[in-house]
């Protein structure tokens, strides 16, 4: 008989996950199994799980997988709310080093929640689609019209695969502006799936909006408010004169939405 397993489902802007203290390292899962847990059908539902797990020099490691089982490049949302699972388990701290899969992190408990520092941004680079970046994880970023009526997860799957982007494929988001706020949906690889929020997809458009938008000056903070369906992700970040992007910033709304055993 496997052993019961002990979970917390978490969601940051809509953006769901399990969440595992794993600190023991006793728990070992196979793709199939991650899937299985994430498969809204079958499991307990979630765009992706993580593991809360022990490293030397740091509070805590995060190793994140995509619901397809996969491990996945590093999740904004996903880093929040295992800040916040960490923060329920207890005793809190209002400053946190942890590692993740990109490298070490930053996280504050502050008066806006949980506020995430991501890795630099060295450059936004122009493909016959559209601009790509790497903000922790590959993004492709497109304007449209009308999004809200936007196929979203078809275009969205068509360019994920494309050629360009092969073999790893890549996030793709899709943002418009609405009276002077971002509007984006985001297709993340992966999950294969539309998602109600992205973490690493909302820091890259907001860096496309503000390039384009000939309001960035170098080493001047900038602070924008990105709308998704499943909520307001807030970013901040400082562009520098070589077209890189240092102390970047998320925050958002984390919630706690049930635990249990599987």
């Amino acid at each position: 008989m496997k052993p019961k397993i002990l979970f917390s489902k978490y969601q940051a802007a809509g953006n769901d996950f399990i969440l595992i203290d794993n600190r023991n390292g006793a728990l070992r899962l196979a793709r199939a199994e991650i899937a299985r847990l994430c498969h809204r059908k079958y499991g307990i539902g979630a765009d992706g799980l993580i593991l809360l797990e022990d490293s030397n020099g740091f509070d805590f490691a995060m190793k994140n997988f995509n619901s397809d089982g996969g491990e996945c490049s590093m999740c904004g949302n996903g880093g929040r709310a295992l800040i916040q699972f960490v923060q329920d388990l207890g005793p809190g701290q209002e400053h946190y080093r942890f590692l993740a899969i990109d490298g070490p992190h930053e996280a504050n408990n502050s008066t806006q929640g949980i506020e995430l520092k991501m890795t630099d941004v060295f450059r936004i680079t122009e493909t016959p689609v559209g601009p790509t970046l790497d903000t922790g994880s590959p993004h492709l970023v497109i304007s449209v019209g009308n999004l809200l009526q936007y196929e979203v997860v078809k275009e969205g799957r068509a360019l994920r695969n494309s050629p360009l982007f092969m073999p790893a494929g890549i996030n793709v988001n899709f943002f418009e502006i609405q009276s002077d706020r971002i509007f984006l949906r985001t297709y993340e690889r992966g999950v294969e799936d539309e998602t109600l929020s992205c973490g690493t997809g909302a820091i890259a458009t907001a860096m496309v909006v503000a390039r384009d938008s000939g309001s960035m000056k170098p080493d001047e903070e900038l602070q924008t408010v990105v709308h998704c369906q499943g909520g307001e992700l807030r970013i901040r970040f400082t562009p520098s004169i070589d077209s890189s992007f240092k102390n970047i910033w998320l925050s958002g709304p984390v919630e706690k939405t049930f635990e249990g055993e599987i």
